[in-house]
């Protein structure tokens, strides 16, 4: 089992024992025929899938949705979208790789998707940075949003990154400047915007390109204010709380639906979306065709008033009261 990851263990020995128990029929348990025993195992393995993957701690999905062979945005062009035709640079300073942009069709109807894209190997992630946006991505996508406005077509987002890039370059060219443009042009942008959190949805890497009218999530993608390993370096000064961080944060999609900050989760097969690339696109197809139709429908002014609505609610706190001094205490 290639790239397994740590709570994947015990479906690894299964399928390590079935595939020898193939190898060597001889080796089979006395008493049993071998048609029997591999029947056995399959069944075992089945049964720990499932306890596993339907009892994850908010630490393993995301571990999940770092998963190397996750589908990432390239991907879903390829399983959701179709006449992709990818559009470059900012017109201002570079083309970055690590968002990518373009025409393309949803169904019956022409849109903008915009994604960042991680690599498959080291030489392509560090072309695109990890996923990690400079100023320049955002600017790029904030130059298509803008075409798109302009011809009328709706966009949607396709999220998975760790946040922006932060090094001294990217601040020199004002990385901060950037997103905040791209979440005041991306509220005032008149034609329909939704945006997917498919992997991971770091900080304001993620918001730069998420401000919409329907957030989706897939089921084991996370979206925060900050990595769980950034949280336990603050919070208790030791990575390895990483796994009290991410409950902490309530960062699944199951707590975000519930907080409100998105409007629906995307079901992966069991497992992940990376163990069936082709069904997880063709459930984002559904729901993104669905959800384009319902925004189609409403007035653009209507539609701008709900998108504003949605942010501006986002956040909900608890206000202490303030004990009076003691000197009215004691008065009393």
């Amino acid at each position: 089992m290639k790239h397994q990851l740590e709570f994947e263990k015990p479906i690894a020995e299964l399928q390590r024992k079935l595939e020898e128990l193939k190898k060597h029929p001889e080796t089979h348990s006395i008493g049993i025929s071998f048609e029997e025993e591999i029947s056995q195992i399959e069944a075992k393995i089945a049964e720990t899938r499932r306890q596993i993957y339907s009892n994850l701690s908010p630490w393993q999905r995301v571990q999940l949705a770092r998963h190397p062979k996750r589908p990432y945005t390239l991907d879903y062009l390829k399983g959701v979208f179709s006449d992709f035709q990818e559009l470059h640079g900012d017109r201002l300073f570079a083309d970055d790789q690590a968002i990518v942009a373009g025409f393309a069709h949803l169904g019956e109807s022409k849109v903008m998707v915009i994604g960042t894209q991680k690599g498959r190997e080291t030489k392509e992630n560090i072309r695109r940075n990890f996923g990690s946006a400079h100023p320049e991505g955002y600017r790029k996508a904030l130059r298509m949003m803008k075409m798109a406005d302009k011809f009328g077509l709706p966009i949607i987002t396709l999220i998975d990154t760790a946040g922006a890039y932060p090094g001294i370059g990217a601040e020199e060219r004002h990385i901060a400047e950037a997103i905040a443009v791209n979440l005041r042009e991306m509220m005032l942008l008149r034609v329909p915007i939704i945006a997917v959190v498919i992997g991971e949805g770091g900080s304001g890497g993620a918001l730069g390109i998420g401000v919409a009218d329907r957030v989706l999530v897939l089921e084991n993608a996370y979206y925060s204010v900050i990595s769980p390993e950034g949280c336990a370096a603050i919070l208790w000064k030791d990575r390895a709380a990483t796994a009290k961080a991410a409950d902490a944060l309530r960062i699944t999609a199951k707590d975000l639906l519930e907080l409100g900050l998105v409007d629906g989760v995307v079901a992966e097969p069991l497992g992940g979306a990376h163990n069936d690339p082709a069904a997880t696109a063709e459930t984002l197809k559904h729901h993104l065709i669905k959800i384009l139709g319902e925004l189609q429908k409403l007035p653009v002014e209507e539609r701008g008033r709900q998108r504003y609505a949605k942010f501006r609610g986002y956040g909900k706190f608890l206000e202490k009261p303030v004990p009076p001094p003691e000197s009215q205490v004691a008065a009393t």
